[in-house]
């Protein structure tokens, strides 16, 4: 069995009243220089926050962050010289909240720590409030940052973007409108789905991968439809902070691999993109592990059948049923993505080598283009 390292901030808070929770921690801690990273639709879930004394709202990231955001967030934070740096939002807000975190001090810049293990430490505190139930980024040692120019996501990966604390409130989540809610519990589902499915894939993360695939299957439409009720919204954000914690130690695959061109050129959200793939990935990776992917469709409420790849199937076909309950693009057609884009997305695609070498069978640019072109619908 192979090494792993499991990687978790020193404090997790999961529970209404997580916010109030989180505000005593500053106070009680005396920073006199707090950074609040959010989004402006739900900037006011700041306000409580920004009673405590030495606090600067930033309200900006209002979509995937872009590297011309991010350094113009990263200036404004040098104004303020953060001694505590909290995100409040979905997983772009934390993203940006934690790299500017770790390189506020002015000692590296962006540049200098793409890829993995290339961050030299983090000054600030660092807290994460998700509102989002997907990305994982409240537990991850992972940010992700749109590169417009080469029109591909790109990764920060390492230990120092952990969080020092994850505040996990569903009150926070209660407002999240249904097609947020729903592409982001699509994204918690491929994280966890493509941690267990996995060459990299180890028992002690298997865990939580399971128990999120699980809680997914049987909460993420009554949270898309029932957006109050914090039974469900508690579900999901114990979901989202399973697959958060698989990312560390296994990190995702061929759909992640495949989504990121998706959202570099056309823009669609990280969750849609995931969304639509992750059938077709599935499919083309079936035989290569179908005894894993039918507890995948065990955990999903699928009954057990006598063969696994039968099983396997009957879990596909219900992820083609979450996406249809959840009112979510089932092709890439539906996204307006042209067949004469596949080129360039298999180019695209082809240069995450950190993910696929994780994925249960080799995509070469052939079968991507496959893929692609089954996704089309």
């Amino acid at each position: 069995m192979r090494r792993v390292t499991l990687l978790q901030p020193n404090k997790l808070v999961l529970g209404c009243g997580a916010l109030a929770e989180c505000k005593r921690e500053l106070s009680e801690r005396g920073f006199q220089r707090i950074l609040v990273v959010t989004a402006p639709p739900i900037a006011k879930l700041a306000a409580p926050l920004a009673e405590l004394p030495g606090v600067v709202v930033y309200d900006r990231i209002d979509r995937e962050p872009t590297f011309a955001m991010f350094e113009q967030l990263l200036a404004e934070a040098q104004k303020v010289r953060p001694e505590a740096v909290v995100g409040l939002g979905g997983g772009s807000v934390l993203d940006v909240a934690k790299l500017v975190a770790a390189l506020a001090d002015g000692r590296q810049q962006i540049g200098d720590v793409l890829g993995i293990g290339r961050l030299a430490g983090r000054s600030a505190f660092l807290a994460c409030l998700p509102t989002t139930s997907g990305t994982g980024s409240e537990v991850s040692p992972n940010a992700i940052l749109l590169d417009t120019t080469d029109r591909l996501k790109k990764a920060v990966i390492s230990p120092h973007l952990v969080p020092d604390a994850s505040y996990m409130d569903p009150e926070l989540a209660v407002g999240m409108p249904p097609a947020v809610t729903a592409s982001s519990g699509m994204d918690a589902l491929t994280h966890c789905i493509e941690c267990y499915a996995n060459r990299a894939a180890h028992p002690a993360v298997d865990l939580y991968a399971l128990e999120g695939i699980r809680l997914i299957g049987a909460s993420l439409e009554r949270a898309v439809v029932h957006g109050e009720d914090l039974s469900a919204r508690e579900a999901m954000m114990r979901a989202s902070l399973y697959g958060g914690l698989c990312l560390g130690p296994v990190n995702t695959g061929g759909v992640h691999a495949l989504a990121y061109p998706l959202g570099g050129e056309f823009e669609i959200p990280h969750g849609v993109s995931n969304a639509v793939l992750l059938p077709y990935v599935l499919e083309f990776n079936l035989p290569a592990m179908p005894e894993r992917y039918a507890e995948i469709a065990v955990a999903l409420g699928v009954p057990r059948l006598a063969d696994p790849v039968a099983t396997a199937r009957a879990g596909i076909e219900r992820i083609r049923q979450l996406i249809r309950t959840c009112g979510l693009p089932a092709t890439l057609s539906e996204l307006g993505v042209p067949e004469s884009a596949i080129p360039r997305m298999v180019e695209s695609a082809m240069t995450v080598t950190r993910l696929l070498k994780n994925n249960p069978r080799e995509i070469t640019p052939e079968d991507a283009e496959r893929i692609y072109r089954s996704a089309l619908g």
